[in-house]
């Protein structure tokens, strides 16, 4: 696949990064660990990947905004661009020496997304995507799966933990959810989600309580497959409700149906 120069940019410094978290990842014993909130951690992984990551991009385009999840936004002079970059999505994966993580990188213009990276350097997996120029593994095109009805389809979710979401609200969902489906997944790494949706290796994918940085690159990646995207109120703020409906036209449209039932009174 051809790439643009600015793509280009955003692969090497995923692979950079990457490469600095696969050698965290054999010493993940002696790394220092701070903790954010409950059950939400940081690790000097996290951080140095995060520095790796915004050096490379802003090197190559210092007036850019920049939004990280390790540290507060920068404002670009540029005004029209920003990157949103995770570089470890994933972390609580990642300290457990559980090989499903992820780093995310997505460039914005004038609020759409064009650009995104996602890779999975314990499975050497890149997922790399262009506004109009398609999806990609490993340089291999992808479709999101072509599965029409529920009933055939493995759906992935977020489970919500200490500290984080509405633990009965989801219950719920996952009730509803779990009676129409033939299979539940749960990563532990958002971008993953929903690059495994772009690859059609999910038929669609929920979630809410999410942030930018842990979607906008994937969100690209799913529409560039084919796929459909929508918040959970139908529209397409995906960044600003922190919530997320994908699959196929089929599966997004009932899966929506289906997660949004009302919950059942007493």
């Amino acid at each position: 696949m051809a790439r643009s120069a600015l793509l280009n940019v955003m692969v090497q410094a995923a692979l950079k990064a990457g490469k600095s978290l696969s050698r965290d990842f054999g010493e993940v014993q002696n790394l220092q660990v701070s903790v954010k909130g409950p059950g939400d951690f940081v690790s000097q992984a996290d951080l140095k990947a995060q520095k790796i990551i915004r050096d490379e991009l802003m090197k190559a385009r210092p007036t850019y905004g920049f939004l990280g999840e390790e540290g507060e936004e920068v404002k670009g002079t540029d005004g029209a661009h920003r990157w949103i970059v995770d570089p470890l999505d994933g972390t609580t994966n990642f300290l457990h020496g559980i090989p499903l993580f992820s780093v995310s990188i997505a460039l914005e213009r004038n609020d759409e997304i064009v650009a995104g990276v996602i890779f999975n350097p314990a499975t050497d997996e890149l997922y790399t995507t262009e506004r109009g120029g398609g999806a990609f593994l490993n340089d291999r095109r992808l479709r999101v799966a072509s599965r029409r009805v529920l009933s055939d389809s493995v759906i992935g979710c977020g489970v919500p933990h200490l500290g984080r979401g509405n633990h009965g609200k989801f219950l719920v969902e996952l009730r509803h959810v779990m009676g129409e489906v033939a299979g539940v997944r749960r990563l532990g790494s958002a971008s993953l989600d929903l690059a495994y949706v772009a690859a059609g290796r999910f038929d669609g994918f929920w979630e809410t309580g999410l942030f930018p940085w842990d979607i906008a690159a994937g969100i690209l990646l799913i529409r560039e497959a084919g796929g459909f995207v929508s918040d959970f109120h139908g529209g397409t703020d995906m960044l600003g409700t922190n919530s997320i409906i994908c699959g196929n036209e089929h599966i997004q449209k009932a899966l929506a149906e289906v997660v949004k039932r009302p919950i059942p009174t007493k």
